[in-house]
């Protein structure tokens, strides 16, 4: 077996989401079908995903990978014809030809597989590149952190029509700064339950490492966060810029999403925004000699660091 990593990207409106779902149209549902089909395979291969989006949202940087038999890849060869006009132009010499031979080979299959997956995809979904993973390699557990944007546009006529489908528009004008001021309390590792959807067993404390607002394209309006932590719990990036627009608007100070994070609970001010705004732009990696401790590490359930006990107080 070989571990194959995917990069790739797709337009969420159309989707029910990354994940499989029966009777709906996902993403991950379209790639699986796709491989089985290229690489001949009874059942689609199960992939993998670093990201698990929500419907309608975006990624322009999203990872997966699948574990495949090497033989299986033979499916997707070049056709006899070309490898014939390659081995004549060796002009017969075998020990040039041989050299390196079945490593050649074996990257002109994965050349090959995604070749035939940008012909057998839909054209809101696209693989750019196909790679043997290093040893130890998840796309999920392995990853250091995700980065979203979320693009929104304040401007009074609208947003652009060619850009609808990837920035909201906002009917009250935004204030950069308190949006700023305001995101800046949220920054570090904290229970963010406040700004998640429970599911059962799963942690919600994350490392929220950057959030950020910058105003893009002049006249345009357009406004553009960047968010980047190790992990992201269901909807929170959008409940997150849900409970931001709500301050840059003025409607609420500029402390109230600190103190809906540090309450950790569910809070009915925060309203979780649209999600054709966001999207997956990057996922990163450490270096192939730390990828099985990283995941190792990310497969610990983590728990709410200790508050320090008061003096006098053992503990």
């Amino acid at each position: 077996m070989v571990r194959l990593r995917l990069d790739l990207a797709y337009d969420g409106t159309e989707f029910s989401g990354w994940a499989r779902q029966p009777g709906r149209r996902t993403v991950q549902g379209e790639i699986e079908e796709a491989l089985a089909r290229v690489l001949r395979l009874g059942e689609p291969p199960a992939l993998t995903v670093a990201g698990r989006t929500d419907a309608g949202v975006h990624a322009r940087g999203q990872v997966a990978h699948l574990d495949v038999a090497e033989d299986a890849l033979a499916a997707v060869e070049g056709n006899a014809r070309a490898r014939g006009r390659s081995a004549g132009a060796a002009g017969g010499a075998a020990g040039e030809a041989g050299d390196g031979g079945p490593r050649e080979r074996f990257e002109e299959r994965l050349t090959a597989l995604r070749r035939r997956l940008a012909g057998v995809l839909p054209q809101d979904v696209r693989v750019h590149r196909v790679t043997v993973a290093p040893e130890g390699f998840d796309a999920r557990f392995s990853a250091l952190s995700r980065r979203y944007a979320y693009r929104v546009c304040d401007a009074p006529g609208g947003v652009d029509p060619l850009r609808r489908r990837e920035v909201v528009w906002y009917a009250r004008p935004l204030d950069l700064d308190r949006l700023n001021a305001a995101a800046a309390r949220l920054l570090g590792e904290h229970d963010f339950a406040a700004f998640c959807k429970k599911r059962e067993g799963a942690t919600t404390i994350r490392e929220l490492q950057r959030l950020d607002w910058v105003r893009e394209g002049g006249r345009d309006g357009l406004l553009v966060a960047t968010v980047v932590a190790d992990a992201f719990c269901h909807s929170m990036v959008r409940a997150l810029v849900g409970s931001l627009l709500a301050v840059g608007e003025g409607r609420l100070g500029v402390e109230w999403p600190g103190q809906v994070l540090a309450r950790a609970v569910r809070d009915s001010g925060v309203h979780v925004a649209p999600a054709h705004g966001l999207c997956l732009e990057e996922v990163r990696y450490p270096g192939a000699e730390e990828l099985a401790l990283r995941a190792a590490l990310t497969r610990r359930v983590r728990v709410p660091k200790a508050e320090p006990a008061p003096p006098g107080v053992e503990g």
